[in-house]
């Protein structure tokens, strides 16, 4: 077969098991489900092995597979760019849904919806590489909005729970309105270049930069640099459209780890990257980008703190990280947040789904109050979960470690405004990662067994996870804990690999070799952070060795040992704070009230807004005038004609007279 076969079928092979699975689910039952989207996505990434060792010998691709339409000089097309970022995205999507689509066999057994969830997560796959593959902006925002479509699904996959239903609706209408402003960013370009292709836009950019935007003074490049990261803002969790993040836990576990890892929240900081010959020619949108990665790095993380849903502190361990990968897109540090989202993509997977599978030995419990002592239960479970607690807070050596490190210099480096308060937030947020981290590895796995005893019965607190068929959450006295199945344990021990080594062997070529190449574009005169970190960059091994001695590993072990101390030797410690502190407990417990704020302004605006439409626009205009009135004035006009109609031929003939001599008058008067 040639290569356009290959990349031809690495979206379509799990498409084919998504349609397959879903709809003759019945008839091959849950075995062919599960067999038949995994084969599929196990083929897309032999195939990503494959197109990536040609990419590495020089062989890039870009062009069109179909042509879908033309219109007014814009032509709409399914195309592939093939180069080492699409590869490299390939492959970790493709590796990361392989892990979830196992790990889902033994996490969703007993689930009645069991090849309905494996049509859904194999039909995300497809719609994540249809983003990342695309050389268009058509096939971009089709990719862009599948995958919105298909989380929605997946959020609400328990469709008969409140919550569910609206944590995916939440998800759905934040997204769009991130996709509003990547809509406008995506038609100010047609309109001023003419074009949706990447090459053909790209190769205009020097013209779109010293246009402005019409009937101001404002930039054009930057107007769209920045209705385009709005998108971003949406899909990557951005304060402040990141409202959605935590609720999407309503989901299935393998769902929270295919949408928090590898695939949709990710996919803004793709399209950053992919964009980056736009965003070089705007500062200003660069350091718009860099403030609002920054605040949602570190402020995203205090809320990590006071999260005792074990799935909860991880996604906002999410959306803290995400916000890393945006401040290096920020200080243009394109190579290093995409590497970052590789290595994150490895050990937040493995979070999640160690999370999940200590979810299934507590029985459905996630309350990490009702945990402590799982160590010697769930020993796989255990030290793939410390695994990824290192890779998290970026100890030397870990892949968490490279990524991570590099950001902080890359801050640090950098002159863009902002960067003085992005890097603050950056180097607080290693301490408070790795305190919120190994709260919640101390509180699962050691200390005291809590569990079989008198649970805590807060509202909210077991709301993200399935009704079981069983009568209860957690395990009733006398049981313990079990190791889960090899179909969840194994998924954890293939993550746990790469978050400890991938960094290591991948920092030099992506980050210090040129290995993008012409997919990321930076000017170095300008933004020269990535170059001076070049500069300072002597091995992987010597990286990792200084970094035994730098603030952020001092930060990080301040707050592993401070965990320990509060959690394990004095856990007494944490509830006299929060009482001490009770108005920023209250503040981090409410999340910052964002949700109220939309809730009481937008939500009850759009239903004042809503209620005045109807009364004034519906019942009033349409109803009460258009429709009501026209009938009313047509009762009125057959009223008074109906007072002449009076059946008398002689008073018809009468009045026939009378305006034939009204008639002559007017004319002869006119005469």
């Amino acid at each position: 077969m040639s290569m356009q076969t290959y990349y031809l079928l690495v979206p379509l092979a799990p498409l084919a098991g998504a349609i397959i699975a879903g709809l003759f689910g019945k008839a091959i039952g849950r075995a062919g489900a599960h067999v038949v989207t995994i084969a599929g996505v196990a083929l897309s990434f032999v195939l990503s092995l494959l197109i990536f060792q040609d990419v590495e010998a020089g062989n890039i691709f870009n062009g069109p597979v179909y042509t879908w339409l033309q219109s007014g000089g814009l032509t709409f097309q399914i195309g592939f760019l093939i180069d080492k970022l699409t590869v490299m995205m390939m492959l970790v999507v493709t590796f990361v849904s392989l892990m979830v689509h196992i790990y889902t066999i033994g996490y969703m057994s007993e689930d009645p919806g069991y090849q309905r969830f494996f049509s859904y997560i194999s039909l995300f796959t497809f719609s994540m590489l249809m983003l990342v593959m695309s050389n268009n902006f058509v096939q971009l925002f089709f990719g862009w909005e599948a995958v919105g479509l298909v989380s929605y699904l997946l959020i609400g996959f328990w469709y008969t729970r409140s919550t569910a239903i609206y944590a995916n609706l939440k998800a759905f209408l934040v997204n769009r309105v991130g996709d509003f402003g990547f809509l406008l960013g995506i038609g100010l370009i047609a309109a001023y270049t003419g074009s949706l292709d990447y090459a053909e836009v790209f190769a205009r950019r020097e013209e779109l930069a010293g246009l402005l935007f019409q009937g101001t003074d404002w930039p054009l490049i930057t107007v769209i640099c920045i209705c385009l990261f709005i998108g971003a803002m949406g899909k990557s969790a951005q304060v402040p459209l990141h409202v959605w993040l935590p609720d999407s836990m309503e989901g299935p576990t393998p769902i929270s780890a295919l949408i928090h890892a590898a695939t949709m929240v990710t996919a803004g900081i793709f399209m950053v990257t992919r964009m980056s010959p736009l965003f070089e020619l705007s500062d200003t949108a660069l350091s718009f980008v860099l403030v609002i990665g920054a605040t949602t790095a570190l402020f995203m993380g205090f809320l990590g703190l006071v999260q005792n849903d074990i799935k909860r502190v991880v996604a906002y361990s999410t959306l803290s990280q995400l916000g890393y990968m945006t401040v290096a897109l920020g200080v243009s540090a394109y190579s290093v947040a995409v590497f970052h989202l590789m290595t994150h993509a490895f050990f937040k997977a493995l979070l999640f789904l160690g999370a999940g599978s200590v979810i299934i030995g507590m029985h459905h419990d996630q309350d990490m109050r009702n945990m402590g002592g799982l160590r010697k239960y769930m020993p796989i479970t255990w030290i793939t979960s410390l695994i990824g607690s290192l890779a998290l807070i970026g100890f030397p050596f870990f892949s968490g470690f490279y990524s991570k490190d590099s950001i902080i210099e890359a801050v640090h480096a950098s002159h863009l405004a902002g960067s003085g308060y992005a890097y603050a937030c950056v180097i607080l947020g290693v301490f408070v990662t790795a305190f919120y981290s190994f709260r919640m590895y101390f509180m699962v796995f050691h200390g005291e067994e809590r569990f079989g005893k008198g649970h805590h019965d807060h509202a909210g607190d077991h709301d993200d996870e399935e009704v079981t068929t069983d009568h209860h959450h957690g395990l009733a006295p006398g049981q313990k804990p079990h190791e889960t199945p090899w179909v969840v344990w194994l998924p954890l021990v293939a993550l746990a690999i790469p978050s400890v080594v991938i960094g290591f062997f991948t920092i030099e070529p992506m980050l210090h070799g040129d290995w993008f190449g012409s997919a990321v574009v930076v000017d170095v005169a300008r933004h020269p952070a990535v170059h001076e970190l070049s500069e300072e960059f002597h091995g992987a091994v010597a990286m990792a060795v200084h970094g035994f001695t730098s603030l952020p590993f001092f930060l990080a072990m301040a707050g592993v040992v401070l965990s320990w101390f509060f959690y394990l030797k004095k856990p007494e410690i944490p509830a006299a704070i929060a009482r001490t502190f009770k108005p920023i407990y209250v503040l981090f417990d409410n999340k910052y009230y964002f949700d109220k704020f939309n809730e009481v302004f937008f939500a009850a605006g759009a239903r004042l807004v809503g209620k005045g439409l109807w009364k004034a626009g519906d019942q009033g205009l349409i109803d009460g005038l258009a429709v009501n009135g026209s009938a009313r004035l047509v009762g009125w006009f057959a009223g008074v004609v109906r007072l002449i109609q009076s059946g008398h031929i002689y008073q018809y003939a009468f009045s026939m007279i009378i305006g034939v001599f009204v008639l002559l008058t007017l004319w002869f008067n006119r005469a």
